[in-house]
């Protein structure tokens, strides 16, 4: 585990490494959105009809959607509590209220792969598309327009997601799955050259995504109690819960695994864009993303002792 966040470490360095040189004048952010976009509308796509064709679907899939939905809605309910009994202003409650899901793609995705082998690929798809996504792109923009304030521009549906290239390609995986259909090997083999390049982009479109700058000592109380909801809550939680359902001990600490991952990176759109406090939604993802260098070892040992031995 060590050695695998070790590797994880040099690609999202080279990221932060990017970010300060800006290399043929390219900056962070255009660098970001260049690699997210080909990741998102091409690579990922790509990865997900890969992986789920191929995947053992069923009642497996039920579970991540169950323990994951649970978890994440547990955590965002706990962070309310928090901020409504200290009053908090809209702007930071909706902000610290995103930062409770977990990033389970871009982070948790390419450790799982790294730390359990290649068919974690699935659970971590799987907990992101049936649970963590839908959640992010209803519940979650629903809180950011509460808490916000709406732009000028027409508000999407919250269901557009669903209007998304993993989304059809999980659609498409599923259905081809379903009905026995075999991919071709030469079509296999083009998905797996394309799902190759997620892991590495993902992790170093992190590292761009990381602020130093934002970390600041009048926001340290307000992560504080995000850091023990969704560093240590939200997994206790989702490893309790998953123990009684009926699941081979390694998907178990998997999908725990998984849930127990740093704040998601993609809040940061919802706050810029329904103007919440984004500095503190930076410093959230920076700080947990640093955290879990250290929070993610102790999960997996108490997660292979429980469920794998």
């Amino acid at each position: 585990m060590n050695a695998t966040l070790l590797q994880m470490s040099l690609l999202m360095a080279c990221g932060i490494g990017w970010k300060i040189a800006k290399p043929a004048n390219l900056g962070a952010e255009q660098t970001r959105l260049i690699l997210t976009s080909v990741v998102y509308y091409l690579l990922l796509p790509a990865m997900v009809l890969e992986v789920l064709w191929s995947s053992d679907l069923g009642s497996h899939s039920f579970n991540f959607m169950l323990v994951g939905a649970s978890s994440i809605l547990l955590a965002m309910l706990c962070t309310w509590v928090i901020g409504v009994l200290f009053k908090l202003e809209n702007k930071r409650l909706g902000a610290i209220i995103l930062a409770t899901v977990p990033n389970v793609t871009y982070l948790g995705l390419p450790v799982l792969e790294q730390t359990f082998g290649y068919w974690a690929r699935s659970v971590a798809i799987q907990v992101d598309l049936f649970s963590a996504a839908p959640i992010v792109f209803t519940l979650g923009i629903m809180i950011a327009r509460h808490y916000g304030e709406e732009t000028s521009e027409q508000p999407k549906s919250t269901l557009s997601f669903l209007n998304a290239p993993p989304f059809w390609a999980a659609a498409i995986a599923i259905t081809l799955n379903l009905n026995g259909i075999i991919s071709p090997l030469w079509f296999t083999g083009v998905l797996q050259k394309l799902s190759g390049a997620v892991v590495p982009l993902m992790l170093f479109s992190l590292g761009l995504a990381l602020s130093w700058q934002a970390v600041t000592r009048k926001n340290l109380p307000y992560v504080l109690p995000i850091v023990i909801i969704k560093m240590c809550l939200l997994p206790l939680f989702a490893m309790t819960l998953i123990s009684y359902l009926p699941m081979e001990g390694h998907y178990k600490a998997a999908a725990v695994l998984d849930l127990a991952m740093p704040s998601m990176v993609v809040g940061v759109v919802f706050c810029d864009r329904y103007k919440l406090d984004s500095a503190l939604y930076a410093m959230t993802v920076t700080v947990t993303t640093a955290m879990s260098l250290f929070s993610l070892p102790f999960w997996h040992h108490l997660l292979v002792n429980e469920f794998m031995k």
